[in-house]
């Protein structure tokens, strides 16, 4: 996966945020759909690479947060790797996820496909995480811990993804 730089009008970005809000993303998946859109990409290989390499970043950014102390936002970019995974195994079976109701079932049938119902509890873990972001409530020892959660979840659903 290659990554750039872009520069977009400040009326751009602006509506950019809002709709990747409204739909329940992150801006740069918003922008990278679009892009793929734009171009007519629709393989789903390409799809899948991009949410894998969004998890990839959001691990990575989540370990320089945590090194900063910033429990909230690690807790949401922990969040956002587990979903991000999510999305390429459902990708992979020819599925777009389009709301987080959608996520928590993808979820159960991946637990159930594996028969592995730890799948189901590692992410409630990326779950109250995503909570936490809202709420600022879980002491930073519990963050670290389903951080660690999060990790196990993807490392399970990227085993999944290479069956």
């Amino acid at each position: 996966m290659s990554s750039i730089t872009i520069m977009l009008p400040s009326k751009a970005l602006k509506d950019a945020k809002k709709r990747a809000e409204s739909e329940g993303k992150p801006l740069e998946e918003l922008i990278a759909e679009a892009f793929l859109n734009q171009l007519n990409i629709k393989d789903s290989d390409t799809k899948v690479e991009l949410h894998v390499s969004l998890c990839e970043k959001y691990l990575y950014e989540v370990t320089e947060l945590l090194a900063r102390k910033d429990y909230v936002q690690a807790s949401e970019k922990a969040w956002g790797a587990a979903a991000q995974i999510v999305k390429a195994s459902a990708i992979r079976r020819g599925v777009e996820l389009r709301s987080q109701g959608e996520l928590h079932k993808e979820v159960v049938r991946l637990a159930k496909e594996a028969g592995d119902d730890e799948i189901r509890l590692l992410w409630q873990s990326a779950g109250m995480l995503h909570q936490n972001f809202y709420e600022n409530w879980l002491p930073p020892e519990m963050v670290e811990e389903n951080i660690e959660d999060v990790k196990k979840f993807i490392d399970k659903i990227e085993h999944l993804l290479h069956r």
